[in-house]
């Protein structure tokens, strides 16, 4: 089989391995869609983001996956092979009591497809079945990789900011995961203010439905919001862009007892806890994720609402050019890139 690996600094080999064998509790899962992702960057240009180690040059990438099960391992009674199944990208210890309730990426041990074991941007990759999340007939296998990390993380954060038909939220930063905040926020039925300096990104959140689209090298975004909420400030944000300027912009432009969430990866930054937090009595809250009981009630939303995931699929490609595809997905000129694989 063709796997994808990076061997050193920015640079992708596609290498030819045994097909693996599902050990106990695991299946074989046949790719049919996996999503690059800004992490699989991380890694491309060698910043860690868990703590890898030298041998996670052998490792191959790939965590927003979905295939067909292939093959069973010993001891596998809760999908069969056929099954069509988007995949959960952690891995825990399974039995602390975050794992039980289904937050396995707050697990202590935890660990990453694609990062601590082999993830998905190869032609088979092996999974605990428990990783395994069927999906609806209706679900696309795009549309199925997207689900998960931009898809998941996103329903999950406009849960967490109860958004609502009621509710204006601004999303700092279009990119794959804000785009993916606009399409779920207005699932959810809330008002969309997008926010980015990119104005083809801004032209893709107006089509696929913000409601506003602001640019802040243009004009000071803040004080827009503020002119558009009759001067009380949005009623949540979510930053999606990994810079101190985002940040402040959510804290700032939120209303009194507002929330906020914080999607973006961002190793540090300098706020204004008094005048920001404090006295506005916001909820900064981190969203990362979903649960893994949660799968079930995102994927019907996404289906019946429907959640066109797959117009944040820029380009499509096979795993043989993977190297095109991480060097492309790297440019910032596109959203996002997905290997996939024909019958």
């Amino acid at each position: 089989m063709l796997a994808a690996k990076l061997p050193k600094l920015e640079t992708v080999e596609v290498v030819e391995e045994p097909i693996p064998e599902p050990g106990k509790g695991e299946v074989l899962i046949r790719m049919k869609a996996s999503a690059l992702c800004r992490s699989d960057l991380h890694r491309y240009h060698g910043t860690q983001i868990f703590d890898e180690d030298e041998s996670a040059c052998y490792i191959t990438p790939g965590h927003e996956p979905c295939g067909i099960v292939e093959k069973l391992g010993e001891g596998v009674t809760r999908v069969k092979e056929g099954d069509r199944v988007a995949i959960y990208l952690g891995l825990g210890c399974g039995t602390c009591p975050d794992c039980l309730k289904g937050d396995v990426m707050v697990c202590r041990d935890f660990r990453c497809i694609g990062f601590a074991v082999n993830g998905a941007h190869a032609d088979y990759m092996t999974i605990p079945e428990e990783n395994c999340l069927l999906m609806p007939d209706e679900m696309d296998f795009i549309t199925g990789a997207l689900a998960t990390d931009v898809g998941g993380t996103l329903y999950t954060a406009c849960k967490k900011l109860e958004l609502n038909g009621t509710k204006t939220v601004a999303i700092f930063g279009c990119g794959p995961m804000g785009s993916g905040g606009i399409l779920m926020a207005k699932g959810f039925g809330a008002r969309v203010i997008a926010v980015d300096t990119d104005e083809k990104r801004l032209a893709l959140a107006s089509e696929i439905g913000a409601d506003y689209v602001l640019n802040p090298a243009k004009g000071d975004a803040v004080a827009q919001i503020r002119s558009i909420t009759n001067g009380l400030g949005a009623d949540a944000s979510i930053v999606t862009a990994g810079n101190n300027a985002a940040l402040n912009s959510a804290l700032d432009c939120v209303k009194a007892k507002g929330i906020v969430g914080q999607i973006a990866e961002c190793n540090s930054a300098t706020i204004d806890p008094s005048n920001q937090f404090l006295r506005k009595m916001i909820d900064l809250k981190g969203c990362w994720y979903f649960n893994r009981s949660d799968w079930e009630e995102l994927a019907e939303f996404i289906v019946n609402k429907p959640i066109e995931l797959k117009k944040i699929c820029s380009n499509t490609y096979p795993i043989s050019e993977a190297e095109t595809a991480f060097r492309l997905f790297d440019s910032g000129k596109v959203q996002k890139v997905v290997f996939v694989w024909d019958d």
